[in-house]
């Protein structure tokens, strides 16, 4: 169910925050999105590799010769299709989604489309590659969803994903962007403010001084231009 937070009287906010968690927060119809990635293939104009700017398979044949790609938020999964056939037979291929793939077709040999919120999904493997494509902006607690991507790369893995700073607040409306970045930079991440990446290379574990306190499904659009999520967080030594 929705949680309440009150806002500090400093922001100048008298109403309180409707904060959801939870299966409140994936019922929602923004964070269930089904179009997201449906039709995002692995090269092209609307592509992975435009998205996040090199070619992943140059990155996974450089990795290893049985390359290993974990993709969240990977709706129907057609990145991964079109790798699975240009990949050594030995590859593992990891599509995540929480709608998961509308259109039934027969996996390739490797591939592994799972349903279920990244949320709550544990990763049976380190992986050479991660990806998150645009996914974050539907998720609620987005920092620890990255601090568990962390751990999960192999010596010579590769995070990347999309991140839009304006979407984390402070519980008072304030923005966190700033201190969040910050917090990230530290931890090894770096960050593409012209296209909205984030990247980390290697694994890690990760701790950021953050607690989740809920998520807005119903702030409207970001910077894509499509509804998105905006999560909100409270220092963790308050």
């Amino acid at each position: 169910m929705p949680t309440t937070s009150t806002p500090s009287t400093s922001a100048g906010r008298e109403a309180a925050l409707r904060l959801c968690t939870g299966e409140a927060l994936r019922a929602s119809t923004v964070v269930a999105n089904n179009t997201m990635n449906r039709e995002r293939g692995l090269t092209g104009v609307n592509s992975y590799t435009r998205e996040l700017g090199f070619d992943l398979l140059t990155h996974l044949s450089a990795c290893s010769t049985a390359p290993s790609w974990l993709d969240l938020c990977s709706g129907e999964g057609r990145a991964l299709r079109q790798a699975a056939s240009q990949l050594p037979g030995s590859a593992v291929l990891t599509g995540v989604d929480l709608v998961g793939p509308i259109a039934e077709a027969p996996l390739p040999p490797g591939l592994d489309l799972v349903t279920a919120s990244v949320t709550d999904w544990e990763a049976p493997r380190a992986y050479d590659l991660i990806t998150c494509v645009h996914g974050l902006h539907y998720l609620g607690d987005q920092l620890r969803m990255l601090t568990r991507a962390a751990s999960w790369l192999t010596p010579a893995g590769l995070l990347a994903a999309h991140f839009d700073p304006d979407s984390v607040r402070w519980t008072d409306g304030r923005p966190a962007a700033r201190r969040v970045l910050a917090a990230l930079r530290a931890a090894g991440f770096s960050y593409d403010s012209r296209h909205h990446r984030l990247t980390l290379r290697g694994p890690r574990a990760v701790r950021l001084p953050f607690r989740y306190a809920g998520a807005d499904p119903g702030a409207g659009p970001n910077y894509t231009g499509q509804p998105a999520v905006v999560s909100y967080y409270t220092p963790a030594d308050d």
